[in-house]
């Protein structure tokens, strides 16, 4: 802000130096009209005069001279007190309202215009002027801060539906795009277009629910009333938005969670208990079937424990997915990590793993997260490829403005996939491997030790993280599984934009 007003002084400056000019001009026409006025009454009684010889021309014309003279010179005084008056009162209306003192007022010299208590009026009103605009100055400071710490997004729109004003966390949450824009081309929910349209016609004031569709998708309720009187900014109605994606989030998960694990729990449940019931009954005295089925039973209470806790796991994702993470994480440094401790899984299935990294790659998000995408996918290449084969795991940065299957990058961009040597998916299970317990081969999945949800809990991260999941694959070469997540800005240019927004 300070510096938009440096910058804007000099003009004002060379402007108001242009109108003192014009006006001193215009005084001086002014002046000069009004002693010909008043001087005309004597030259005309002295061209009388001396066209009826009574006074000699030369007499005529010293007192005419002396009369013009004398009038000007009693004029001019009075003149420029019009002038400093002028001049004052424009110094006042350029004043900011932050500053206190006044200047100084124009001296009163006896007889002129300013010693009959104008000069006083004027004081008196410019300190009366200076004092309210202050007052609404710090009126108008103080509604700010309320609205910039209000955590709710808020919107003010105009008579036309346009918004005219955001506070800071509606722009967090749509940007500037917002701004200067009809609401329902953004926004496109009939119920809420209509109920802003009530609030204008009929003072309605509604809830309404709606979603924000995205890659993400939000679920917000908009409270909208009409404003009792029109503010600065001409807006006449409020529309304040609440998020609600959590509350959302729980009640699907909940539903989700219950119908999941009651679907998947219930056949090794079912194991364990025939199980039970064989060793309690015909087996009880049976030393080889009782260590045979405790080893069965093992196994089961083990997938069940892998399937509750990557259900919670997936649980907690989804209620954190519509807050993307802001953290510095490196990369090349996660990977290393997590191809360190998977190597003994990968000898022991004769696979070996091929890392292919670039220079340090820097991205924004959570480190255990991004650790655990690339767990899932590398333990999915070495559980499903061949004895033998090699997973290869390759990361690249991605300029801005880059060509990926052509679309330009609209951000910086680090690729990271993760290709086996499998036996492949074929074509129509590709655009389902990501959902819940989705399993290409089901009895294949158990036998490995799957649960169904790695892919799910895959996906899920990549769009907390902002990011692009994308599978390739053909029946007897072997899958890829590419992640694009966004860079993290440098560092200078961090330090410059947080220096210029101070």
């Amino acid at each position: 802000m300070n510096v938009g007003r440096d910058e804007t002084t000099p003009m004002r400056t060379e402007a108001m130096a242009i109108t003192a000019k014009l006006r001193r001009q215009k005084l001086y026409r002014r002046w000069m009209g009004a002693s010909a006025v008043f001087s005309a009454p004597f030259l005309l009684a002295c061209v009388v005069l001396v066209s009826t010889g009574s006074l000699a021309p030369v007499y005529g014309l010293a007192a005419a001279l002396l009369a013009v003279v004398g009038v000007a010179t009693l004029l001019y005084r009075h003149f420029t007190h019009i002038a400093e008056l002028q001049d004052y009162v424009q110094a006042l209306g350029a004043m900011p309202p932050s500053v206190d003192s006044l200047p100084s007022a124009p001296r009163a010299r006896g007889g002129g215009l300013l010693a009959t208590g104008l000069r006083d009026v004027i004081v008196l009103s410019a300190e009366e002027r200076q004092r309210r605009r202050r007052e609404l100055q710090d009126a108008l400071a103080g509604n700010e801060a309320v609205l910039a710490s209000l955590p709710e997004p808020l919107l003010l729109l105009d008579d036309e539906k346009v918004v005219v004003r955001l506070n800071p966390a509606a722009r967090e949450l749509f940007g500037e795009r917002l701004l200067g824009r009809d609401i329902s081309t953004l926004l496109r929910d009939p119920e809420l277009v209509e109920a802003i349209g009530k609030a204008l016609e009929e003072g309605v004031e509604q809830v309404v629910p709606f979603a924000l569709v995205g890659k993400v998708e939000r679920h917000l309720t908009a409270r909208v009333a009409r404003l009792s009187r029109p503010s600065v900014e001409n807006a006449t109605v409020v529309v304040t938005l609440n998020d609600i994606t959590a509350l959302k989030r729980a009640e699907q998960l909940r539903a989700d969670f219950v119908a999941n694990a009651s679907h998947e729990l219930r056949t090794p449940l079912s194991s364990l208990i025939g199980f039970l019931e064989t060793l309690r009954g015909p087996a009880a005295d049976d030393a080889e079937a009782r260590e045979r089925f405790l080893a069965i039973m093992h196994q089961q209470a083990l997938r069940m424990s892998r399937l509750v806790s990557d259900l919670m796991s997936l649980s907690r994702i989804e209620m954190e997915e519509h807050r993307p993470p802001t953290d510095r994480v490196r990369l090349d440094e996660v990977l290393r990590s997590v191809v360190n401790g998977l190597e003994m899984k990968a000898e022991g299935r004769k696979v070996s793993l091929d890392c292919r990294f670039d220079a340090p790659l820097t991205v924004l998000g959570e480190e255990d997260e991004i650790a655990q995408i690339f767990q899932n996918l590398v333990d999915n290449a070495i559980k499903y490829g061949k004895p033998g084969s090699k997973v290869t795991i390759e990361a690249t940065a991605m300029a801005e403005g880059a060509t990926r299957k052509g679309r330009r990058l609209e951000a910086p961009m680090a690729a990271v996939s993760v290709s086996d040597e499998g036996e492949g998916i074929a074509r129509e299970h590709l655009p389902r491997l990501t959902e819940r317990f989705y399993r290409v081969d089901p009895a294949r999945s158990r036998e490995l030790g799957g649960t169904g949800l790695g892919l799910a809990i895959v996906k899920h991260l990549v769009n907390r993280h902002r990011g692009t999941l994308e599978v390739e694959s053909e029946i007897g070469r072997g899958s890829r599984f590419s992640v694009y997540l966004p860079q993290a800005p440098a560092l200078a240019s961090t330090q410059a934009a947080s220096t210029a927004a101070e």
